[in-house]
């Protein structure tokens, strides 16, 4: 079959989006893996199904890399959005998508024509263990706790986004964009005690409100981005007093840089939406 296809990123977090009002794939899991070739096909962290939704403007379906379907993307919602309303499927400026971790509310921004960054209403951090999930000894939340994950032990803190993270706060002194990143958080991505697997941040504090981020994405590897990760990272700074609530903190990624913000309310995300190409390819 012929399918139609658009590329599009946030801050380098490269996904395939289809039309899913127009479009069927019998096998999407299948699909991202093949379409996710950086060599064989178009190449990405995975594929979005922009999809009809019973409860919202549209529902987001994502599949991995590696053809696991996940629940969350804070880049990918973005896009998403802008998928929506560039393609005419509903040209409102705040709109609500469906993901498997509920529905997000998206407000949109551009030159009235095209959406060319969003914010993102990501909900509430979750660190209860049980939630994320992270076996522990005990049923306290894991927040600045040395655990022997991957072989090699670190000070983790993690927390859920609708998708479960461990966060890694290095010294200063610390080569955040030199390291091997596959040799460290492919181990502690597949370790026993994060049942579901799980994202790896490693952090630098670079500023009051500043972070610099590299992230190992379960499924996918290393990413140029993370929103769900840039989230985690600030809920975990803020829970280890590296940074104060309600303040815009930003976070500096591989790919670029998002604005996040943790009040009572919950966690707001604001980042760049792209399309970098459209398509057709055989499948």
């Amino acid at each position: 079959m012929i399918l139609e296809f658009a590329k599009m990123h946030g801050c380098g977090n490269d996904y395939i989006y289809v039309n899913g009002f127009t479009q069927t794939i019998p096998n999407p899991s299948e699909a991202s893996v093949k379409l996710s070739d950086r060599h064989f096909s178009i190449g990405g962290d995975g594929l979005i199904m922009v999809c009809p939704s019973d409860v919202a403007d549209a529902k987001m379906k994502m599949y991995n890399a590696d053809g696991s379907e996940g629940k969350m993307c804070g880049n990918g919602i973005r896009c998403v959005a802008k998928f929506v309303h560039d393609n005419g499927i509903c040209d409102k400026d705040t709109l609500r998508i469906e993901t498997l971790s509920g529905v997000k509310a998206i407000r949109l921004f551009g030159d009235g024509k095209n959406v060319n960054s969003a914010s993102v209403d990501m909900g509430k951090p979750e660190f209860s263990p049980e939630l994320i999930p992270v076996k522990t000894a005990d049923s306290q939340p894991v927040i600045n706790r040395e655990l022997l994950i991957g072989g090699k032990k670190w000070t983790v803190t993690c927390v859920s986004m609708g998708n479960p993270h461990c966060v890694i706060f290095v010294p200063a002194d610390f080569d955040l964009w030199g390291f091997d990143i596959e040799k460290e958080g492919r181990p502690i991505e597949c370790d026993a005690v994060f049942p579901e697997k799980v994202n790896v941040e490693f952090v630098k504090k670079t500023g009051d409100n500043s972070f610099e981020m590299r992230v190992w994405e379960r499924g996918s590897g290393e990413t140029f981005a993370c929103g769900t990760g840039a989230c985690a990272t600030v809920a975990a700074a803020v829970k280890n007093g590296l940074c104060a609530m309600d303040a815009d903190i930003s976070v500096k990624l591989r790919g670029g840089t998002l604005t996040i913000n943790y009040s009572d309310d919950g966690i707001k995300m604001t980042g760049e939406a792209v399309t970098a190409f459209c398509g057709r390819v055989e499948i």
